[in-house]
């Protein structure tokens, strides 16, 4: 039991990661074709996520690779019920990552728009997708013992859609904030002021969100019945007000790691309302998959754990290193100078 619980909160802590490092590529990936208003510009946004987008995308397969090793019955279910949806959003960080190396291999204005939308949709999708995945998640999946009895269609609920818009302006802002301590200039005070003007709607949609967790899921129930626990939206909260507070003292790095931490703390709290669920069911709930119920072996999670506890901190030292190596601004003569600049 120990070590289901413990691969419950590692799978968690993959999860909250990967949306706080990939988040701010897909906000810069949305916004770089309306904050960008040069080619110049542009290509300064896409090298700002450059040397890391793809390091980032590490969390997101150790998320999947842990659901499968850890939980398979969970994996399998997931992948089967959830197809199109999986489909959709695999094929989508796929055209992502094929536009950043494919846009300017051609000095064509109608080849880099080309690319520059195929830029802007495939960081919307996942960002929309994403949200309702898990929106869908918190309010549990129409499922029995006969089988899953929803579509595509079916996951576009009102709470699906609201986790997804969620998670859509959650990215905006980090982004926009990200996209600000990266550049100079007009560039960033476009950026700053894209964060500032969407940080209004996030305040309403987290609002909502809120309420809406408590009408149309069982989130809650673990919060009641450990109220310490209700520390964790509380902070979400109170990060999401400081984000705006730094932004307005022109604080951008303190407002980005604020954004860091709403990210962090709105996972988290989602996390936390599932436990011991992975999948719970709408329908009938001895039909959910829990951490307990679709987990491997007792021995595969100690080969698992002793694995992880070698190679994550490696992973965790190699992306320091590399935010640290890439921490400095970048600017249109930095891209202009660099030949192997995107």
């Amino acid at each position: 039991m120990e070590l289901q619980v413990t691969w419950f909160v590692l799978w968690g802590v993959l999860w909250t990661v990967y949306f706080m490092l990939d988040g701010f590529v897909l906000g810069a990936g949305m916004l770089h074709k309306f904050v960008g208003r040069t080619d110049g510009e542009r290509r300064v946004i896409i090298n700002t996520v450059g040397p890391v987008w793809d390091g980032n995308e590490v969390w997101l397969i150790t998320a999947g690779g842990a659901t499968f090793a850890a939980f398979p019955t969970t994996y399998a279910l997931m992948f089967s019920y959830l197809y199109t949806a999986l489909l959709l959003l695999l094929f989508s960080l796929i055209v992502r990552g094929v536009s950043f190396e494919f846009r300017g291999k051609l000095e064509s204005e109608r080849w880099k728009g080309a690319w520059d939308t195929a830029i802007l949709v495939s960081s919307f999708l996942p960002a929309l997708l994403f949200g309702v995945a898990f929106g869908n998640i918190f309010k549990g999946l129409p499922m029995d013992r006969a089988g899953y009895h929803g579509s595509l269609l079916s996951l576009l609920n009102p709470f699906g859609l609201l986790t997804g818009l969620l998670f859509v302006l959650l990215f905006l802002v980090h982004g926009a904030l990200y996209l600000s301590a990266k550049t100079e200039g007009d560039l960033s005070s476009r950026a700053k002021a894209v964060a500032d003007r969407v940080w209004p709607a996030l305040l309403l949609a987290a609002a909502v969100f809120l309420a809406a967790v408590y009408l149309s899921t069982s989130l809650y129930d673990n919060f009641f019945r450990a109220p310490l626990l209700f520390a964790v939206p509380f902070l979400a909260v109170a990060a999401l007000l400081a984000t705006r507070m730094f932004s307005a003292k022109r604080r951008i790095l303190r407002a980005f790691a604020a954004s860091c931490a709403t990210i962090v703390l709105v996972v988290s709290t989602g996390v936390i309302g599932l436990f011991p669920n992975l999948i719970p069911s709408s329908l009938d709930p001895a039909s959910s998959l829990t951490i307990f119920n679709s987990s491997s072996s007792r021995y595969t999670l100690k080969i698992m754990t002793a694995v992880a506890l070698v190679f994550v901190p490696i992973v965790i030292a190699y992306k320091i290193w590399v935010y640290r190596v890439f921490r400095g601004k970048v600017t249109e003569e930095d891209v202009l100078e660099d030949p192997q600049a995107y």
